[in-house]
């Protein structure tokens, strides 16, 4: 890291699966993960619950003393669906808005291992980035290959030309837990120029949202 600017992270958001996987490897990776953002000072901001990896992260992270923050939509809270989330938890009517809320308090996310959902959480992050509606670095931690597929077809998307080499950038990879924080500290992004001018922001109602968060 010597000779690299580094960005101050405080909090990172992860995606990951709310099953725990075939390969044990994804539940131990996921409890390491939330150890080193203990160690290195960095509070979580996650989907809530407790259930698969979701669990595991926050699990460990709230171990190491360090803020917790779950993000649910109140429809899984219906008959405690998901289990109880690890610390704080904030409800919200919409998956939209939760991932609104996600990106205005984070500095940074990660996606584990998952299903569906954690990849429509990842993609929309990447998509938002490349739109320049946020800045923020973006990395999959590589259990045991997870995501060989996923970073082959996004390099065979950028050789057929759907994807441009600077967007690429954007999606960050690493096999273990501190190499992929020291990548994200490492992010700069690099904005596309036409898509750069475009102006976004948040509505009048999800910045009172916002503002109700930042007071809890």
């Amino acid at each position: 890291m010597e000779g690299v600017s580094v960005r101050k992270i405080k909090k990172i958001c992860v995606f990951c699966g709310a099953n725990s996987g075939k390969d044990v490897a994804f539940v131990n990776a996921s409890f390491h993960l939330g150890e080193v953002l203990g160690k290195r000072k960095i509070d979580l901001v996650y989907g809530g619950g407790k259930l698969g990896l979701m669990g595991c992260v926050s699990t460990a992270v709230a171990q190491h003393e360090r803020q917790v923050l779950g993000i649910i939509p109140s429809a899984f809270t219906v008959n405690n669906l998901v289990g109880e989330t690890c610390g704080k938890e904030i409800k919200v009517a919409t998956m939209q808005e939760r991932l609104v809320m996600m990106m205005e308090l984070l500095d940074a996310f990660i996606a584990l291992p998952g299903g569906f959902g954690t990849l429509e959480e990842l993609f929309q992050m990447i998509s938002w980035a490349q739109l320049s509606i946020h800045n923020k670095p973006i990395g999959v931690l590589n259990i045991n290959g997870f995501f060989n597929g996923l970073l082959s077809f996004v390099d065979h998307a950028v050789k057929q030309e759907f994807i441009t080499p600077r967007a690429r950038k954007i999606l960050i990879s690493a096999t273990t837990a501190d190499e992929l924080v020291d990548k994200l500290q490492a992010f700069r992004f690099e904005s596309d120029p036409a898509l750069s001018k475009l102006k976004w922001s948040p509505s009048s109602s999800q910045k009172e949202k916002l503002d109700l968060t930042l007071r809890l």
